[in-house]
């Protein structure tokens, strides 16, 4: 790509606030080296990697990605066996945890709501290096702090430095609480000079403590003094430093080696972060100044709606339509200089090159952009003093650059063509360029103020004339593109406008052509006719928007309507037939008691006329309507089996058959309950497939039965944790009190990181080994609070 475009075009402005939305130095870095590209495939793979995050954007509103640095010097420092900083390994063990987050982060988004094919792409490549981050974190804290636990030595070493340092303090302080010790000393105070604990003595009794003298005042009256009795105990303090540092020396350089053998994960880890941060800037920034993805083509193409410059304020700038590459490939707009074309032709230019760098536009929807080979422009004053040129020149050696390179694949947009000289040869030179420019096959817009180029769209095939809204009430452009209006001269509306006298504009009418003046009517009417048209045009699409809505909200109200009918009858009839149960089951009730009563008084009541009143109460019981759609569901007849998925509707919950307790009785699991439910009141959903594999950890929907045991046999260390900590979370969601993990015996290094993590995590109340029958120390039982 012409890097003068990019300069003329203020891509590099694009660039610096694209810069405003990256959260990390690797993704600013990807930034400042951006530069739109020419190949198809790979700007429809950078719109496509920018709408995955525009949506992730949407849905959830931020991604985790602080505590990102860029560590390749680090990881090279290491490699070559340098001894990295506490700050360095910090950041490194930072970078890993962000890296750690962000894989969750859209690996469950890819789970739990839409396709991110690309985005998972990227995640899917990080290694988690939990025992890494894990080492640097217990040896350092997050100010760069080497801890005491890092190792028993170093913990040994400072228990040590702590009690010495205490006992100097204590003499010292036993030194200047004597009676002598106001006269002699300049203030009461202990303080410090070259690592050694000091006193501030006058300089007239210096002779009194004996010691070491290490600094002065700068008057010279006060000596920092290091009494004679304290120096043994001061040389201990020295010589435990030393040990310290040589402790805190060789842990850094473990770390660093082990560092050091993690090269090719932390190289990936920082390609993919850098990749993450560049690609979820681009969509920050599209949300900030509104835009779209666009649809892209190679074959020069250009359909923008709505259109707007990104550097100019949303609330100031005015939105065109703007079409090239269907029915005509040149765009001439004609005009006096009254603002908007130049605009036009950086809008265009602009997003076409933020587009063919991956970055969203900011027009309308459905709106469509072609992938150029090369982007030309020639606009703004080009007048060079250094090479003693003028505007006309410059413009020229420009255009003759862009004339020796320019074909079918190229954007070529001319700012004033033609300009700066005699505006007969001018005109001339800019209509002979057009031509030049539109035989070789490429896009173009060109602007004019030459009266002379009106006519050129209507002799050339493939051209059309265009012109920017002047509103002569206001005396000020609209900035509206008219696309098939040519530009005209508004110089007699805006005099007249200013107060001139009417008799010296005739005059100055009567100078100007006939055919001039009818052509002046001709496009002042076609304004005035294409704003009506597309006031109507308007007018007409939000009468459609209303309609739609309209019958929309009436379609969605039936719906409701008759949904809540059904429902409220099925309600009804269920609490009548609850009425009429309870009745029978009380009217069985008096006749048993009827019939003891003849048995034990031998009351006259006969057998056939209990029968029959019971008949009669049970003729009572109304028929219950079912709702259509319940209809629907029973006349469904499927022979179960135990492992179907059924729905249990007089719940109206999702589970698993179990097993047939009886004739018309099944066992059907919902989640963690088992229950006896009628064969009637199930409904068959599918059968799960039978796959020879594993068991083995799985992320499931929320409607998906969590199992009660997670086996981790045969994963990797790191992924095995990732997946202890998602299956942790499912079973405190499905309200489990207890869980298996089966992690095998092997070398326990699985065993033990397992059972690190699940020690530290707060809604774990107790873990232990399994019983002889349960597995052993081969698997790990985890109660929950």
């Amino acid at each position: 790509m012409q890097e003068k475009a990019l300069k003329v075009l203020e891509f590099t402005k694009v660039k610096e606030q694209l810069l405003e939305h990256a959260a990390s130095s690797l993704g600013r870095k990807r930034i400042i080296d951006l530069v739109p590209s020419t190949d198809f495939e790979e700007v429809v793979k950078l719109q496509a990697e920018t709408d995955e995050a525009a949506t992730v954007f949407r849905v959830k509103g931020n991604v985790p990605l602080s505590g990102v640095h860029d560590i390749s010097a680090h990881i090279k420092r290491s490699v070559i066996g340098g001894v990295l900083s506490s700050h360095e390994l910090v950041q490194i063990a930072s970078t890993i945890h962000a890296s750690r987050q962000m894989k969750r982060f859209i690996v469950d988004f890819a789970d739990e709501r839409t396709e991110i094919p690309i985005l998972s792409e990227q995640a899917g490549r990080i290694i988690p290096l939990t025992n890494l981050e894990q080492a640097i974190k217990q040896a350092i804290d997050e100010g760069g702090e080497v801890l005491d636990s890092a190792s028993d030595l170093l913990r040994s070493l400072r228990h040590q430095l702590r009690s010495n340092e205490s006992r100097v303090r204590e003499k010292l302080e036993s030194m200047i609480r004597s009676s002598n010790a106001s006269k002699m000393l300049s203030d009461a105070i202990v303080t410090i000079r070259n690592d050694r604990f000091v006193i501030p003595v006058k300089q007239e009794y210096r002779g009194h403590y004996g010691g070491i003298i290490h600094d002065q005042s700068a008057s010279g009256q006060t000596l920092f003094i290091e009494p004679q009795v304290i120096v043994q105990l001061n040389n201990q303090l020295q010589d435990i430093r030393v040990k310290e540092q040589l402790e805190i020396d060789r842990i850094l350089s473990e770390l660093s080696a082990e560092t050091a053998e993690h090269e090719s994960e932390l190289k990936v880890i920082v390609e993919v972060l850098a990749n993450l941060d560049f690609i979820f800037a681009k969509a920050r920034y599209g949300k900030r100044i509104k835009a779209s993805m666009p649809i892209m083509n190679n074959e020069g193409r250009i359909a923008l709606f709505k259109a707007r410059h990104p550097l100019i304020p949303i609330d100031e700038v005015v939105a065109n339509d703007i079409m090239l590459g269907q029915d005509f490939t040149t765009i001439v707009i004609t005009g006096p200089n009254t603002g908007g074309k130049t605009v036009t032709l950086k809008t265009l230019g602009l997003c076409t090159l933020m587009a063919q760098a991956g970055l969203q536009v900011p027009a309308y929807d459905g709106s469509e952009l072609a992938v150029f080979d090369a982007v030309y422009a020639d606009i703004g004053d080009e007048q060079s003093i250094e090479q003693s040129l003028s505007t006309f020149s410059s413009h020229m050696v420009n255009i003759v650059e862009i004339l020796n390179r320019v074909d079918f694949n190229s954007l070529v947009l001319f700012d004033e063509l033609g300009a700066g000289t005699d505006p007969q040869e001018g005109a001339a030179l800019a209509i002979s360029i057009l031509d030049e420019v539109h035989k070789r096959g490429a896009r173009v817009i060109a602007t004019t103020h030459y009266p002379e180029l009106k006519a050129y769209g209507y002799n050339r095939e493939g051209v059309l004339n265009a012109s920017v809204e002047f509103n002569v009430e206001t005396l000020s452009p609209t900035y509206k593109l008219l696309l098939g209006v040519p530009g005209r001269s508004n110089a007699f509306e805006i005099s007249k406008r200013l107060g001139l006298n009417e008799h010296v504009i005739q005059a100055a009418r009567s100078h100007v052509s006939e055919d001039t003046n009818q052509i002046d009517k001709m496009i002042a009417s076609l304004e005035e006719s294409k704003r009506l048209a597309e006031k109507e045009q308007e007018e007409a699409r939000d009468y459609l928007k209303s309609a739609e809505k309209l019958h929309q909200d009436l379609q969605n109200q039936l719906m409701e309507f008759y949904e809540k009918k059904d429902s409220m009858i099925e309600k009804a009839a269920e609490k009548a037939g609850e009425i009429v149960e309870e009745a029978k089951s009380e009217a069985d009730k008096v006749i048993r008691d009827l019939r003891k009563m003849r048995t034990e008084k031998h009351a006259e009541i006969k057998e056939h006329e209990l029968i029959d009143a019971k008949r009669r109460l049970e003729g009572a019981a109304p028929e219950i309507p079912k709702s259509a759609a319940l209809a629907n569901k029973k006349v469904k007849k499927h022979t179960f089996i135990p492992g179907d998925e059924v729905k249990v509707l007089t719940f109206d919950q999702k589970g698993m058959l179990v097993e047939k307790v009886s004739a018309n009785e099944w066992q059907v699991q919902i989640g963690i309950l088992k229950m006896k439910v009628k064969e009637k009141d199930l409904e068959y959903m599918s059968t799960p497939k039978q796959v020879e594999t594993k068991p083995m950890a799985i992320v499931k929907g929320r409607d998906s039965i969590v199992k009660m045991e997670l086996d981790l046999r045969g994963e990797r260390y790191e992924d095995a944790l990732l997946k202890v900590e998602k299956y942790i979370d499912d079973a405190l969601l499905s309200s489990y009190p207890r869980v298996s993990i089966i992690h095998g015996k092997g070398t326990g290094v699985l065993r033990q990181g397992v059972q690190e993590y699940l020690k530290n995590h707060r809604q774990v109340k107790k873990i232990r080994f399994g019983e002889a029958g349960e597995g052993g120390s081969g698997v790990t039982i985890v109660e929950f609070k």
